[in-house]
């Protein structure tokens, strides 16, 4: 039968220097769920942002980085061809527009001009006959007056 017999280290067994401790406890209590440490009260941190991102490159492992930075630039590429490719139909049409579209707009406007002063012209005519037609008759109606003023029933008699 086997027997088991604990040996102590030497090291173990020799105590530990530290703070003394003193029969006041109440001072060496710190509190660990305070927020506000004495440590980083007022001093700002020793690493800045941009050592702060370049450190998060290592969290991916370098297959995963090749692979991101493989779409990343896939995907800018893309999309800086269809910015490019996008302007320069915006200027195409945009050129067109202007090339084609003023003349034709000034084109347009004047026929309307020339179309209105038609039909001012028009009217002009067919008011000029109804004057005369309103002329004649009241021409008729004051001779037929004139007629009866005198005394007569017809003209002639």
């Amino acid at each position: 039968m086997v027997q088991l017999k604990e040996v102590e280290d030497e090291h173990f067994a020799q105590e530990q220097p530290g703070p003394e401790i003193l029969d006041n406890d109440d001072d060496y209590y710190t509190d660990t769920d305070s927020e506000i440490s004495i440590e980083s009260s007022d001093e700002p941190p020793s690493e800045s942002l941009t050592d702060r991102l370049s450190a998060l490159i290592d969290i991916l492992p370098p297959k995963q980085r090749a692979t991101l930075l493989s779409t990343f630039s896939t995907t800018t590429s893309w999309l800086k061809s269809g910015l490019v490719f996008g302007g320069k139909g915006l200027w195409v049409v945009s050129t067109s527009a202007l090339l084609l579209g003023v003349p034709w707009a000034l084109a347009f406007a004047e026929e309307q001009q020339v179309l209105e002063m038609e039909r001012e012209m028009k009217m002009q005519q067919q008011a000029g006959e109804v004057s005369q037609i309103f002329y004649r008759i009241i021409l008729c109606l004051s001779g037929f007056w004139w007629s009866e003023a005198k005394g007569g029933g017809r003209v002639g008699d």
